[in-house]
């Protein structure tokens, strides 16, 4: 039943000849590469917890995800049942196994988390509804695109509510006991070296092609779990030092104030197209994206914070809280 619906989908795209696939890769490559900036931006400007909220979601996801891939080790669409075509350019953008799809998994609690902030103002509550279509539409693209099936995305989905509401119950607790959160970061720190470990060690699928090689290389297949763990941990240490020696305030003011967090999201980019490769390189493609993934979220989570609180004291020296 599956992949009779990708089928159909493939019917549809033919007839339609690809006029929406350039549409749906772009979804897509937002859901992972771009959503994550708004998020970002309301931490670093707006309000700090609104922030917090959908990132620690999606860090959570990003430890998940690739546990659940690597152990239930599905193959992609097309090498389940040869009469699937995917469209594009996604059969070489869409990495790793296939179960559960990881830009659901990424979309729905970054945009989930957003959904959820905006809620609490009449005024904002229709881009409530605009992030949570988005969690539909980039769930639906990967299917139309032909790189996963409904389950993937439906798992994808229900990991993003059960991080959502999680975390919300965690943030919420933290409030009440801030004292265990170092604790909490440590337990996860740990957490995901014993998931490195685990997806090191473990066994993989071993199934041979007609030509006698493997059809799915599973160090391939660890490659994006080590940079999605990678992610996690840079997140705890980043918080880590973030909360005991930055302790920084949203600016919460000013066009000038807005331009200057819009202008730290640039380096955000630009690390992953002229860094990424460097480290990869230098280090090999499994701890190399695992090292620039921690350096990734250090920078959001705790550098560029840094620069805003030094900015922040000549701009209003008053304005500092614990």
């Amino acid at each position: 039943m599956d992949i009779q619906y990708l089928l159909t989908l493939q019917d549809f795209r033919n007839s339609m000849q690809d006029a929406w696939t350039p549409f749906m890769e772009f979804v897509s490559t937002f859901a992972v590469d771009y959503l994550i900036l708004i998020p970002v931006f309301v931490y670093w400007f707006w309000d700090k917890r609104k922030g917090l909220y959908p990132l620690v979601s999606y860090y959570f996801c990003m430890f998940l995800t690739p546990i659940l891939k690597l152990t239930a080790c599905i193959y992609r669409p097309w090498i389940r049942d040869s009469r699937i075509l995917p469209a594009g350019d996604s059969i070489r953008t869409a990495t790793g196994y296939s179960f559960p799809s990881g830009h659901t998994s990424t979309a729905g609690p970054l945009a989930g988390g957003m959904a959820v902030s905006f809620w609490e103002q009449k005024k904002t509550r229709p881009l409530s509804f605009l992030f949570a279509f988005f969690i539909l539409l980039a769930g639906f693209s990967r299917n139309y695109l032909g790189v996963h099936t409904p389950q993937d995305v439906f798992v994808g989905i229900t990991l993003s509510v059960l991080s959502l509401i999680l975390v919300s119950r965690l943030l919420d607790y933290l409030d009440q006991h801030p004292e265990k959160e170092d604790w909490l970061l440590l337990g996860a720190f740990l957490l995901c070296w014993a998931g490195i470990l685990y997806i090191s060690v473990k066994g993989y699928p071993q199934d041979m092609n007609e030509e006698g090689g493997l059809i799915v290389d599973p160090r391939k297949m660890m490659n994006d779990g080590y940079g999605d763990i990678g992610k996690v941990i840079g997140f705890t240490l980043a918080r880590f030092v973030e909360k005991r020696w930055i302790r920084f305030q949203p600016l919460k003011r000013g066009w000038g104030s807005a331009a200057l967090c819009i202008a730290g999201l640039i380096p955000m980019l630009l690390l992953k197209t002229y860094l990424r490769p460097v480290i990869t390189d230098a280090l090999g493609s499994h701890w190399g994206k695992l090292v620039f993934s921690a350096i990734h979220a250090f920078y959001y989570i705790a550098l560029f914070p840094l620069a805003l609180k030094l900015i922040g004291k000549k701009l209003s020296p008053e304005q500092e809280k614990a």
